[in-house]
């Protein structure tokens, strides 16, 4: 499918760039905790941590996507085509 080329979640951007130097931070912090071979527990509530935080960030993209993109197309002929496609994205998201 051919992309937009405004980006829906230019007002969100900053706040997933906040998030996702976050998720680099906690993904470094469970590199160094193998390393140090530290408590498996604690290693797995931290992987935990960092699902969630991008869980988070994958449903503010959808947020921002929906609003954007998707009601873009719904004034043309592609609302068939962008309704599949979310489909497709959704089913991926939450494998």
């Amino acid at each position: 499918m051919e992309r937009e080329n405004s980006c829906s979640y230019c007002a969100s951007k900053e706040d997933i760039k906040r998030r996702l130097k976050k998720i680099e931070g906690q993904i470094k912090g469970i590199q160094k905790m193998v390393e140090d071979e530290k408590y498996c527990v604690d290693i797995l509530i931290q992987i935990a941590a960092v699902r969630a935080a991008l869980n988070k960030v994958g449903l503010i993209l959808f947020k921002d996507h929906t609003r954007g993109c998707v009601a873009r197309a719904m004034n043309t002929d592609r609302q068939e085509e962008m309704i599949e496609e979310l489909v497709d994205v959704i089913l991926k998201f939450i494998r």
